[in-house]
């Protein structure tokens, strides 16, 4: 189907206001254009997704300390934790620029949701900022007990550069620990190499927000060429993949990312892990911070986080 019109009409925004500046300046400006045009920030509070409280603090990890921002249902007693690492290529992104999506994860998976701002690229380059992901899910699970309750209920989850580093922990969590009940990767970067196989990385690298450009400046700032090939990074190329945590997946039709996105998920319904695929119709990189302005995107907003409520409570009908 054609792009969402909703989303054409996002799309033509992000073109007026020069989203395309992202791949040809430095990061310093890159994040000072992100922090000037949040959408999400700019909504009438009301509309965000409401929830029992949230709560700045930092955590005690190996090379010193992180900023977290804990979200909280309205309900007292035990729910799910969900750790969740924000998109941003790496480079940009922080705990304000993804708000409403812990806001969202909050309300409709009814979880405590810790969002973490791990160190970012290229000050602090792969792997340290997939060892504060790993970090700040170790810490979680330490403190449970102040967190959601459930040891049993433990997730994690993030967007694009973040769902990179959720099924990176997921994929470590086996045999490290700590254990985890599910994992919701929202448009995740699976695959850093030059693999030309992804027709969608042709298809889809002009015109559509996150274009190729774009996508190489970010990994340029966060990657050697030899780390593209380490499985931490390239999450598609681990070389085992089975009990990994029960994975909701979800990308656009007209996302470069798409294809890699789907040839991961691929890979974890192969190792026998329970996976929940969706391919949204109509729908662009980024759709998840557009519930507000697309109610396509609304829509598959409703539908991953509902799915990720039933794997991470146990459920697997998907």
């Amino acid at each position: 189907m054609p792009v969402d019109p909703q989303t054409q009409t996002i799309l033509k925004m992000l073109n007026d206001i020069g989203a395309e500046k992202f791949g040809s300046g430095t990061p310093e400006q890159a994040r000072a254009f992100s922090r000037d045009n949040r959408f999400a920030a700019k909504a009438d509070p009301a509309k965000l997704a409401q929830v029992g409280s949230i709560d700045d603090r930092t955590i005690a990890v190996p090379h010193g300390k992180l900023a977290v921002r804990i979200y909280r249902p309205a309900h007292s007693g035990p729910a799910p934790t969900v750790v969740y690492f924000h998109g941003g290529g790496f480079v940009i992104g922080d705990l304000d620029s993804h708000d409403d999506h812990g806001r969202l994860i909050c309300r409709d998976v009814d979880a405590v949701v810790v969002s973490v701002d791990y160190r970012l690229a290229p000050e602090h380059r792969f792997p340290e900022p997939l060892n504060d992901a790993l970090a700040a899910t170790r810490w979680a699970a330490a403190h449970i007990d102040l967190l959601g309750g459930d040891p049993d209920r433990l997730a994690v989850a993030g967007d694009s550069a973040g769902g990179n580093l959720a099924a990176a922990v997921a994929v470590a969590a086996r045999t490290t620990g700590p254990r985890l009940a599910a994992q919701l990767l929202v448009y995740p970067k699976t695959d850093m190499t030059d693999n030309d196989a992804y027709k969608s990385r042709v298809d889809y690298s002009d015109g559509y927000f996150l274009t190729g450009a774009i996508a190489t400046w970010f990994q340029d700032h966060y990657l050697s060429a030899a780390d593209a090939h380490d499985p931490r990074a390239s999450v598609i190329l681990a070389p085992e993949l089975s009990d990994v945590a029960p994975a909701v997946v979800g990308v656009g039709e007209y996302d470069l990312l798409r294809d890699e996105v789907v040839a991961y998920a691929q890979r974890l319904a192969a190792a026998h892990v329970p996976v929940a695929l969706h391919v949204f119709p109509g729908l662009i990189h980024a759709f998840y911070g557009m519930g507000l302005m697309s109610s396509a995107a609304a829509d598959a907003i409703s539908v991953l986080n509902n799915d990720f409520r039933l794997f991470i409570n146990g459920g697997s009908g998907v």
